[in-house]
């Protein structure tokens, strides 16, 4: 009976880790990443040349998904290939229809956990700590992003490994909807938290009535008593709307952000004295 040795598998995942945006084109995506992945496996476990080829032909189809978590899929193929070589009725077909089939489901778990969850935890906690230029902050989002995606990323490969097929009814099935709609839920409360602690927009603008010592309106306060940090939302707003909705780029929203701040000092709507 062939086996997968554990100095295999940690080469397939460190090649993964690495390489999984390998040759990265709009027309492969991840296909050469998850190759490079997959070829120690496959050289371990079939003897020929030919037989090798016809295995790695199975990784050539397009691929893409999210990397963090999609180390879990590359785990259960590698399960499956190791299946495969020992007689079990497991075909190339069976296994490119499972990656095909995961690729989804995973971004999808992977773009709310990482992406929408831990990446905007670590950030908060990394701004906080760099208040007035300490370099605490981007030091310790580098160290704990490195510490739990290395380890993250290598329980999932070991586990999607040891569960081969039997992760596709967990990943594709009611459970599986729950869990993302959790992860999606918990990812938009952590960014409205993120949103609210470092958002801060006010405007200078006043009016005075001709010899009045104090202004008779003073739009930022006036703005707040019918809904605290009123500006600060509806920049949130704006920005959420124009990704989504508009479909514009986070690079060009921030140029339309810059824009705004511009003309806002110039008419005197923003004070740019003010720390923002």
């Amino acid at each position: 009976m062939k086996k997968i040795s554990k100095k295999t598998l940690n080469k397939s995942f460190r090649n993964w880790y690495y390489g999984n945006l390998t040759c990265f084109s709009q027309e492969h995506m991840q296909t050469f990443g998850y190759l490079v992945s997959m070829l120690p496996i496959v050289e371990e476990l079939y003897d020929t040349k030919e037989e090798q080829k016809e295995a790695m032909k199975t990784y050539t189809a397009f691929f893409n998904t999210e990397p963090q978590v999609g180390a879990l899929i590359v785990g259960i193929t590698a399960g499956l290939e190791e299946s495969k070589a020992n007689g079990e009725a497991i075909d190339s077909e069976t296994i490119n229809g499972l990656r095909a089939g995961l690729m989804g489901p995973v971004a999808g778990i992977g773009d709310s956990l990482v992406v929408g969850t831990l990446i905007p935890i670590l950030l908060g906690i990394g701004m906080g700590l760099a208040t007035g230029g300490n370099p605490i902050g981007p030091i310790f989002y580098i160290i704990a992003w490195n510490i739990l995606i290395t380890f993250g990323m290598k329980f999932l490969y070991k586990k999607g490994y040891e569960m081969g097929g039997k992760a596709v009814e967990f990943l594709v099935g009611e459970q599986a909807n729950a869990i993302r709609d959790s992860i999606v839920l918990l990812g938009t409360v952590v960014i409205g938290a993120v949103a609210g602690a470092w958002v801060n927009i006010s405007t200078s603008f006043t009016m005075t009535a001709a010899g009045a010592d104090k202004p008779f309106l003073v739009l930022n306060d006036s703005l707040n008593s019918v809904y605290p940090n009123f500006l600060s939302g509806a920049f949130v707003i704006l920005c959420w709307w124009l990704m989504t909705k508009k479909k514009l780029a986070p690079t060009t929203v921030m140029l339309i952000l810059v824009v705004i701040a511009f003309v806002g000092v110039l008419i005197g709507f923003f004070d740019p004295n003010l720390s923002y």
